[in-house]
């Protein structure tokens, strides 16, 4: 899966905030991800992270071909 810094990721599952938009930090074999609703940032295994994404965005417009 093709994620870059920058891209917001929209995750299956909500936050415990509600929001489900992630904003992501760092890639590589963990992602760090800061909370659009609240800024809580996590780092998460790359595998775990990619098996509960939605959709990504990038620059505002979704990305297609992941």
């Amino acid at each position: 899966m093709d994620i870059h810094i920058n891209d917001i990721l929209k995750m299956k599952k909500p936050h415990p905030c509600g929001s489900q938009e992630w904003l992501v930090l760092r890639v590589g074999m963990d992602f760090k991800m800061r909370c659009q609703g609240c800024g809580h940032e996590v780092m998460l295994p790359r595998s775990k992270a990619e098996k509960n994404i939605k959709k990504v965005f990038r620059d505002g417009q979704p990305v297609e071909n992941l």
